[in-house]
């Protein structure tokens, strides 16, 4: 039997799984990631951005239309996403730790794909280089072979792109921000919408292609390369999805999809489980159509601060910096954050020392300018607890800091709903 292969490339935030064969089920897989992707995509609703060849990719996919990071900065994002842990589990919240060493020997997505015979092989970027990653992109565990990176910074500023006048041009090769003057922000290190929510989409040939199949002509490719400064083409997404979803989802749906077997959730303690999951496997929403939007349904980020008011290292502050943690949830109506105090030596969040609060009505203001969070005592009280004293202690809390989120914004909606009357 051949070896089935991942391989990962630094493009595009997506995963595309080729078909297997009838002796073997499993998928080949090409996952796609990027830095800094924002949804300025045609295949998200933007009229102004022109994204023909991504467009055509959504029209044989799975779009899911509110995917969130979880923390917007890239080594505590892509090990959150490669291993379906949030960063209070990898303990990573900058780029100065590596996870295994840190936190927990925590199993990865191609890992698990490496274990179960595939060949995995990364090109780019697709683990943070450098102390996040063990200075070997997590080499021999994740990869078959050593990881592959471009001299990409070589060509940054040289006349490399051709335009459409036939000439040459600088290339834009810098990474971009996701905020581009909202809020005020020039950068991406926030819980906003504009810096956690990005891409998604799977293509799965026989799955999320049923319809385009049908429209296609016999015999003609799937995926034409559309020069971008050619006729206008429109494209229908293939299947969507509203509903909100993580990044953390990404290992066990991909899992599901590669033939092989989806990891258990993780028990509320998992620092000593190698394998197991905080995402959800999303492979349902590919086979029945979502027929309303879950207002449950909820999707978390964080974000690290030394401090309550602006200073130079606010945006990416060391661990041993950080003293206010920023946890989010991001519902269908909501986005409510709070500062909560954070002790970097043991990882002890005090949801009883609230630093700020965060709360936008996503009906009235999309765009999350206008904070009505007010102080409640009421709130504020019935979530004080003690702080952590253990390992242990600690993570229960930090779990919990999730379910008091969500207890404290079902009591705000109600107190908005009602005017306030008890």
């Amino acid at each position: 039997m051949d070896q089935k292969s991942v391989m990962l490339l630094q493009l595009l935030s997506l995963t595309l799984l080729p078909v297997g064969t009838s002796e073997d089920p499993r998928r080949n897989v090409l996952f796609i990631i990027s830095d800094d992707l924002r949804t300025s995509l045609g295949c998200y609703g933007d009229a102004v951005v022109r994204s023909p060849n991504i467009d055509q990719l959504a029209s044989h996919s799975h779009v899911f239309l509110n995917a969130y990071a979880q923390q917007a900065v890239c080594a505590p994002s892509r090990t959150s996403l490669l291993t379906s842990r949030r960063p209070d589990t990898t303990r990573l919240y900058d780029f100065n730790s590596y996870w295994r060493k840190q936190a927990g020997n925590y199993s990865s997505l191609p890992q698990y794909h490496k274990e179960h015979g595939y060949q995995t092989r990364s090109y780019g970027k697709v683990f943070h280089q450098g102390i996040a990653s063990n200075h070997t992109d997590d080499f021999p565990l994740s990869w078959t072979v050593p990881v592959f990176h471009p001299e990409s910074l070589y060509y940054e500023k040289k006349k490399v792109c051709r335009g459409a006048d036939g000439q040459l041009h600088a290339d834009l090769l810098r990474r971009v921000s996701w905020s581009l003057g909202e809020h005020g922000e020039w950068a991406k290190y926030s819980n906003f919408d504009v810096a956690t929510r990005v891409p998604l989409m799977f293509y799965v040939p026989g799955v999320t292609d049923k319809n385009s199949r049908k429209n296609s002509r016999k015999n003609s490719r799937k995926f034409q390369f559309i020069d971008v400064f050619g006729p206008t083409k429109s494209f229908i997404n293939g299947q969507e999805s509203e509903n909100m979803v993580e990044l953390l989802d990404i290992f066990p749906t991909l899992v599901h999809f590669s033939g092989l077997k989806v990891p258990k959730p993780c028990p509320e303690v998992s620092f000593q489980v190698e394998l197991c999951r905080e995402g959800q496997n999303r492979a349902n929403d590919f086979y029945h159509q979502e027929k309303r939007i879950n207002r449950e349904q909820i999707a978390f980020s964080q974000y690290p601060r030394p401090s309550d008011t602006p200073q130079l290292n606010s945006d990416l502050p060391d661990l041993g910096d950080v003293r206010v943690m920023g946890y989010s949830m991001r519902s269908w109506d909501y986005r409510y954050t709070l500062w909560l105090g954070f002790d970097p030596k043991t990882f002890q969040v005090n949801v009883s020392d609230v630093h700020a609060g965060e709360l936008y009505l996503l009906d009235s203001d999309p765009g999350q300018d206008h904070n009505v969070y007010e102080p409640d005592v009421t709130t504020t009280t019935t979530t004080t607890t003690t702080t952590a004293q253990t390992h242990t202690t600690n993570t229960t809390l930090n779990v919990s800091v999730w379910e008091r989120l969500k207890l404290q914004m079902f009591h705000l909606k109600h107190k908005l709903r009602t005017g306030g009357k008890r």
